[in-house]
């Protein structure tokens, strides 16, 4: 599921994701959350709500450390990941296994460089690098990212070697969702679950007058019409479609 942007994007998420589940018959959920604090980043808070109603690993990416309260949770809590090449000393972990009733599922969380503010390591080499460690049946990784030559090079980067690939970061879902050569599932990005009418999730009124008239605040999230961005994808009958709801 795509980033789900504050209140408006938790609720409805909330709200309708144990009914997805059991209609798409999801083994295992997936929740990008690095915005869902109304401030951006994340709270235990947020993580437990979204947890209980169904996701089974939550990413963030770069506004991940934005709540400072939330480090020691980052640290204890094993279903809440970080980018893996963000410093070793970051809180948190950036790759985690999952024993489930179908094999071992390993999230992998990374996060991109160009476009973004962030030092952090390069994010194929980290690839590689958790990967020769990693013995999962299946292999998810959520690729934080802005640019789109660089979520597309992951694709290929590492095609036949997990199950699939999803970009989020941009808040718009992309209409490129394919099986790579190799097998690998791919979209370059899943979107966004929070206000519809908004501008990826902040109030239009604001961003508007950012670019018309130079003037900037503080975003506010939006509370209108809620949506839902996501992907689903099988992985044994390789097939990846995309979720509008």
């Amino acid at each position: 599921m795509g980033d789900v942007v504050s209140d408006t994007g938790v609720e409805y998420v909330c709200r309708v994701l144990p009914t997805m589940i059991r209609e798409l018959k999801a083994d295992f959920v997936i929740i990008n959350a690095e915005n869902s604090n109304p401030r951006n980043g994340i709270t235990k808070d947020e993580a437990q709500r979204l947890r209980y109603c169904g996701a089974d690993a939550i990413t963030t990416g770069n506004h991940a450390f934005r709540q400072r309260a939330s480090y020691d949770f980052f640290d204890s809590c094993e279903y809440l990941l970080r980018p893996a090449n963000f410093s070793d000393s970051a809180p948190g972990r950036g790759w985690q296994t999952f024993d489930t009733p179908f094999g071992d599922v390993c999230v992998v969380n990374l996060i991109g460089q160009i476009y973004m503010d962030n030092s952090a390591d390069n994010p194929f080499r980290t690839a590689d690098r958790i990967l020769r460690q990693v013995e999962a049946k299946y292999i998810f990784v959520d690729f934080h990212a802005e640019a789109t030559s660089e979520k597309k090079a992951m694709g290929y980067w590492l095609d036949g070697r997990v199950s699939c690939v999803f970009g989020t970061h941009t808040h718009v879902q992309t209409a490129d969702e394919r099986i790579l050569p190799r097998g690998t599932a791919y979209i370059p990005d899943v979107g966004m679950c929070g206000a519809a009418d908004s501008v990826l999730g902040a109030r239009k009124g604001q961003i508007m007058d950012k670019f018309v008239r130079n003037v900037s605040s503080p975003y506010t999230p939006a509370v209108e019409e809620p949506m839902i961005n996501a992907i689903l994808t099988d992985t044994d009958a390789a097939t990846v479609q995309r979720i509008y709801k």
